[in-house]
Formats: structure tokens, C-alpha cells, sequence
């Protein structure tokens, strides 16, 4: 059932979607009129809502996916496409312990919360105050900053913690980080990296071999999407290209 503070997702006749908090006495105002939430109390996930204007509005439970889609953010974020991939090459789960060092927004971040949760732990390094303070609302809107140990420290300086299961770098230089990465990782332990040009791959390849890391795997991931209708099925005109590429590495000895 849904329940005052759930959150909803309400998706229009077009498919349009909307992120809305059940709370009493709260009107939403769309382009297809007003729709009192309240009404929302007590129904089950599924159901079908109407607009002031008649319209009827499909009330869904909102993935976190979803949630990653519509983060504030100041920064760019790292998108679905690449955090679904990232989170197997680094074999995060449950009980895991994972270092991410570049927080901006929080889009990684609040992926890495839902995997390791209820037991596990990521610790998020960002040097900017104002990034790391912005991640930790957006975790604390889906109650997960529970599960994020935010610290404004540049990562250079080493990270605090040992023996950690991952960890995932995303910041401009990222060879700077390499020893403390090695430094805080199990043995066997797999690196991440997000790399926005060619350059900055070719110099990450020339430090990791003298740094004690094998490297794995350098990928782009592109999607597209197709357009939705059974009688005229087409790719949609736009395309979620290149964002970045990711580099993957393991510990050695």
C-alpha cells in the first residue's frame, strides 16, 4: 500500500513521468491539471488516478533508476548506462566496502548505497563542500546517506580506510590516486575509472603497470533507445552516445 512520505512515480496518457512525495493535503499541478496526492494513501501501487482536467494518471513504485535520472545535481553525473556496468566489473553487493573518489552530485553514489545496503558501506570522497553536501541531500531524499560515509578530502592525500572491497575513481587526474587506491585495496581487489578523453586513458595505462595494477578492460558504452509505438517501431531521434570511458583494473602483487 502506499503510505504518507512514499514516493511515486506518476506516468501521463503520453508516457510523460512524473517523481512525486505522498504527503497530506498536497495538490501536484501537471500540463493535464491538478491531482491531489492525498488520495494516493491506502492504494496499492499500480492503481489509476485522475487530474482535475479528467485525465487519468498510472501510480507506479519509482526504481532507482528513476531516482538517479532526476538527482540535482551541480555537476555532471555518471549515467544508468555506465553505473549498471560499473557496479559488476566491481562486483559490488551486499557487505561490500567501496571507495569512490570524486562524488559530485551523488548519481554513483547513490547506486553504490543501494547495492552494498544493509550491510555494507561506501565511503565518498569529494574535495568541494558544496558537492558533497548537494550528494548527501539527494541520498538522504531516498534514505540512503545511511549507508555513505561523505568525507571532504582530496583523495591524494591517501584514503582512510583499508582492505576495502572496490573502489572507483572520477576525477581530472586520476593517476594521482593510483597509489592510494593500491594502498586501500584487498589484494585481487578491482578499480574503476571514468575518463572523459583518450588522453587521460593513455596516461592512466602508462602509470597503473608501475603502480602494482593489471588492467582489465577499457569500454564505451553507448545506448539507444527505440521509440515505443507497436505501428511505426523506430529509434528515438536523440542518443545517449559517448559520456565517458571506463577503465577497469585489478590489484596485484
Amino acid at each position: 500500500m502506499i503510505r504518507k512520505g512514499d514516493h511515486v512515480l506518476l506516468v501521463s496518457p503520453e508516457g510523460k513521468e512524473f517523481l512525486v512525495t505522498v504527503e497530506n493535503g498536497k495538490l501536484f499541478g501537471t500540463h493535464k491539471g491538478t491531482i491531489d496526492i492525498e488520495q494516493l494513501i491506502g492504494k496499492e501501487y499500480g492503481c489509476e488516478i485522475e487530474s482535475s482536467k479528467g485525465i487519468p494518471f498510472k501510480v507506479v513504485r519509482p526504481t532507482i533508476y528513476d531516482f538517479i535520472k532526476r538527482i540535482k545535481r551541480q555537476t555532471q553525473i555518471i549515467y544508468p548506462k555506465d553505473i549498471g556496468y560499473i557496479l559488476l566489473r566491481l562486483n559490488v553487493q551486499s557487505g561490500c566496502r567501496v571507495i569512490e573518489c570524486g562524488t559530485g552530485s551523488g548519481s554513483l553514489t547513490m547506486a553504490l548505497a543501494f547495492a552494498v545496503k544493509p550491510f555494507g558501506r561506501v565511503y565518498s570522497y569529494e574535495r568541494r563542500r558544496e558537492f558533497s553536501q548537494l550528494a548527501r541531500e539527494n541520498l538522504q531524499r531516498v534514505e540512503l546517506a545511511d549507508y555513505v560515509e561523505f568525507k571532504v578530502k582530496d583523495g591524494t592525500e591517501g584514503f582512510d580506510e583499508k582492505d576495502v572491497d572496490a573502489v572507483f575513481i572520477d576525477v581530472k587526474v586520476p593517476e594521482e590516486l593510483v597509489e592510494s587506491a593500491w594502498k586501500a585495496l584487498k589484494p585481487g581487489g578491482p578499480i574503476g575509472f571514468l575518463l572523459p578523453t583518450t588522453n587521460q586513458v593513455s596516461s592512466l595505462l602508462r602509470v597503473l603497470p608501475e603502480s602494482g595494477f593489471l588492467t582489465t578492460e577499457i569500454v564505451e558504452i553507448l545506448l539507444r533507445r527505440y521509440k515505443t509505438n507497436p505501428d511505426r517501431l523506430r529509434p528515438d531521434d536523440l542518443m545517449n552516445a559517448h559520456t565517458g570511458y571506463l577503465l577497469f583494473a585489478r590489484k596485484v602483487t
